[in-house]
């Protein structure tokens, strides 16, 4: 894969209603064209309905029985996303901390999935169906559905409130909040939990790349004195290692939160739909080898290979993969040798990019350091680091993740050798090697009203005290030093703190409040805090 040059700036049902298919499948009394083509359509409506997301279908099993367990008279249920802390965890035998996590994808899921109309007849009908074969028995809420049907013509009475996206918040702080807003539908709150958890994962994704865009700029600037082309040091690699088209689009737009540099395309497109960005497009590449078109041309003429790559792409950086059969050869020998010519007569800004795919990922960028280091002029910067000619520079894609990425950066510094002659390209380990587990994405019930009487509530299990959940209406503030602190039991009410950091983003159908991709990274950058330079 290719993977941006890092030297500089650069660029988802089912079968029909059982009386819908009797009705679709019966004859017209009139048998004119008219008739037939309104039969026709009728059933290509119907199929479209069904083949629609459902959001009726889009919950735990478990919670199509709720509405029948919650005290009687209940008239709100109030609960809250956080990524808890780990209180009793030693968090010293971590390499990775994550202290704090960056907030993001929310919006997506509510303008996919929650807002406008999302409750049909076909789809109440299609749920009854489905979950009285599922449980063997009538549990599910028609009566519930069809109330928010006829009142609400299909819009979803609830109100979410959450932080901007791309906010940077400590673990243990409340992130977004849900409610009904009509006291018939309590148990709608709970019903979306399974949906909007699924935040975790781009959360997750976005909150590991700046861990190791953090890594990344320290040692960086440790090396150079500069953060140039950082926003190009982590290309996404991960488009073949995840597990759907869907989780392609959603991973990669998280990683592009941080960086620019992506060969998962399907990133570019949910950004530009959910998002929207002031640039044409939010991630970048460049053109790149694969091993198909070095070993298409046989291994005695991998040399032709390189060759014919790198003449065909001249003029922009291009990335070649030289590991095919022996990467330290193809340093020495075909690029130190018999192809520098070509080389060296490329502008800085159209450097060859070598890549190498196998061995221990530390042993083997150190190693082609030290060849290419012998076969092209290297200079010392200010900072005493060792820096390869603008014309030459490596990738390293193979095994990356985030503590791989840390020995690396740390085992270059150690060899004197600057972070600005190399990129990395990250895939399973940055868009797929991640559970919600990670961060520990939790939601939970905080707040009920039952006879008209406000209750906080919480879970404390004895055998867990992690699993310790937040008590009654819960409101995010700035301390007066700048600290997040998450007030409970209404007591943001006062105002203390000032203004409640939460805002509304959805209510009763509607997407109340977006955020640009421009300021979702503007709120993901890195403090000047999370610069000190990494340790000699």
């Amino acid at each position: 894969m290719g993977g941006m040059w890092s030297g500089g700036s650069a660029p988802r049902g089912g079968s029909w209603p059982r009386g819908e298919v009797a009705t679709a499948t019966a004859q017209p009394v009139c048998d004119c064209p008219c008739s037939r083509r309104r039969l026709v359509l009728g059933e290509m409506e119907r199929a479209v309905a069904a083949a629609e997301f459902n959001i009726l279908l889009a919950t735990d099993s478990y919670k199509v029985t709720h509405y029948k367990q919650y005290p009687p008279n209940t008239s709100k249920v109030y609960s809250y996303f956080e990524c808890r802390e780990k209180k009793t965890e030693n968090s010293r035998l971590k390499k990775v901390k994550y202290e704090e996590t960056v907030f993001y994808g929310l919006q997506y899921i509510l303008n996919k999935y929650l807002k406008g109309k999302v409750i049909t007849k076909e789809k109440i009908q299609e749920a009854k169906e489905v979950y009285r074969e599922h449980f063997q028995d009538d549990v599910f809420n028609e009566k519930g559905w069809s109330y928010i049907l006829e009142k609400y013509e299909g819009h979803l009475p609830i109100e979410v409130k959450a932080v901007p996206e791309g906010s940077v918040i400590p673990r243990g702080n409340v992130l977004f909040t849900v409610e009904n807003t009509d006291p018939e539908c309590y148990w709608l709150t709970n019903w979306v939990e399974t949906i909007l958890v699924q935040s975790w994962y781009p959360i997750t994704v976005a909150t590991n790349s700046r861990e190791q865009k953090k890594i990344l700029a320290k040692y960086l600037l440790a090396t150079s004195g500069s953060l140039e082309g950082l926003e190009y040091k982590l290309h996404d690699f991960g488009y073949r290692g995840v597990s759907s088209q869907e989780t392609a689009g959603i991973g990669a737009s998280a990683h592009l939160v941080n960086f620019k540099g992506t060969d998962t395309v399907a990133g570019i497109a949910l950004i530009k739909k959910y998002y929207g960005t002031k640039d044409p497009v939010p991630g970048y590449s460049i053109p790149a080898a694969e091993h198909s078109t070095i070993t298409a041309w046989g291994k005695d003429h991998e040399k032709d290979a390189f060759e014919h790559i790198v003449t065909q792409f001249s003029s922009v950086p291009v990335s070649v993969v030289s590991d095919s059969y022996d990467i330290y050869n193809a340093c020495e020998k075909i690029w130190g040798e018999d192809l520098r010519h070509l080389i060296v007569s490329r502008s800085p800004k159209a450097p060859l990019i070598i890549r190498p795919d196998s061995g221990n990922p530390l042993d083997t960028v150190l190693k082609v350091l030290e060849i290419l280091g012998k076969k092209f002029p290297v200079v010392e910067n200010a900072k005493g680091y060792k820096v390869l000619p603008p014309y030459i520079r490596v990738i390293q894609g193979d095994g990356v993740d985030i503590n791989t990425l840390q020995e690396i950066v740390e085992g270059m510094k150690k060899n004197k050798w600057s972070i600005e002659n190399v990129s990395f390209g990250s895939g399973g380990a940055l868009l797929q090697k991640l559970t919600r587990d990670l961060l520990n994405c939790s939601f939970k019930c905080s707040y009920v009203v039952t006879n008209g009487l406000g209750v906080n509530v919480f879970k404390d299990p004895v055998a867990d005290p992690n699993k310790r959940s937040k008590k009654g209406r819960l409101s995010l503030h700035r301390t007066p030093n700048g600290d997040f602190v998450t007030l409970e039991e209404g007591k943001g009410d006062l105002e203390e703190y000032g203004h409640d950091l939460l805002h509304t983003v959805f209510k009763n159908g509607k997407v109340m409040k977006s955020y640009s991709f421009d300021e979702v990274r503007k709120n993901a950058r890195l403090k000047d805090s999370e610069l000190e330079v990494a340790p000699h």
